[in-house]
């Protein structure tokens, strides 16, 4: 990735603002059971106004995350070559990619994609009147060869995070606790690595592409070099994400905007790159059905 593709040129209107606005505003939520009255509050202050909240002492093991970022480094650090032996191909979207484009652009990223429950199934095609089920099957690279016990650990983690964060949804609707569970049973959940290489036009390019979330929840993890922007609903401005050390970054996408008739939004966001330091996120979704996208 390191010679530069007219693909990755965002239009001018969506390029990357030279002034960064770093975010105060979107709430940080402490988890502990100290302060379990006010959690149910703070989460819909936060969804209504924001759509996004992190929270802190969320009850994933702060060695589960360093272990994983470990052996993503290792994997985003072999040859091109080595990586490409597990590709997602035109019949399983499951494995690494690094030519993935947002609204026509492409990304200046890499990825690697995993289920975390297996068997799981997807739709064979993108048409919506094909029932079609297709098996996906998980693809593990032969190094790092601890990956897919770090990744496999590290998904328990997040699937009992994200059925705990959907319990404090529901009551904040007013809803039962249990109330979205159902929808979740089935479910075919993923978790995607993400690794923004250095990037030598991080004005004209990004990590990731303005988007929406089309899953219920999102759970990101970033590392210190940050980049994650959201855009504030009082004023259209892209706003930075500042890093909290431990913390996750808590979106809610559209399928809650659904559920919640509208009362919680699925806000845009994007990731900005960085001209001398590489960036590793982890993106857990929660996804009701066999969705998968």
């Amino acid at each position: 990735m390191g010679e530069v593709d007219p693909a990755f040129v965002q239009d001018a209107q969506h390029r990357p603002k030279l002034a960064v606005i770093e975010a105060e505003g979107i709430p940080l939520i402490d988890l502990s059971s100290a302060n379990a009255s006010n959690h149910v509050s703070q989460i819909a202050d936060a969804c209504k106004n924001w759509g996004f909240f992190q929270v802190i002492n969320h009850g994933v093991p702060s060695e589960s995350r360093r272990k994983i970022l470990d052996a993503a480094r290792k994997f985003f650090a072999l040859p091109a070559e080595e990586k490409r032996k597990v590709s997602r191909d035109e019949v399983n979207p499951l494995g690494y990619f690094d030519i993935e484009h947002t609204k026509n652009v492409r990304d200046w990223k890499e990825v690697f994609d995993f289920v975390v429950r297996t068997p799981a199934f997807g739709p064979a095609s993108d048409d919506p009147d094909d029932k079609e089920l297709i098996e996906l099957t998980n693809r593990w690279p032969q190094y790092p060869p601890e990956l897919r016990e770090v990744c496999e650990e590290y998904a328990r983690e997040m699937e009992k995070l994200a059925f705990k964060l959907l319990g404090l949804i529901s009551l904040s609707l007013g809803l039962p606790e249990n109330r979205f569970n159902l929808f979740f049973e089935e479910s075919t959940n993923f978790i995607r690595l993400n690794h923004y290489p250095p990037c030598p036009i991080p004005h004209l390019a990004l990590g990731v592409g303005r988007h929406k979330d089309g899953g219920a929840l999102t759970i990101l993890a970033q590392d210190d070099v940050g980049g994650l922007e959201v855009k504030r609903k009082t004023d259209g401005e892209w706003i930075r994400v500042k890093p909290t050390a431990d913390a996750y970054i808590i979106n809610v996408g559209d399928i809650i905007q659904v559920w919640s008739n509208d009362t919680y939004e699925s806000v845009e966001h994007r990731v900005m790159v960085n001209s001398e330091r590489k960036g590793f996120r982890f993106r857990s979704f929660s996804i009701p059905g066999s969705m998968f996208g």
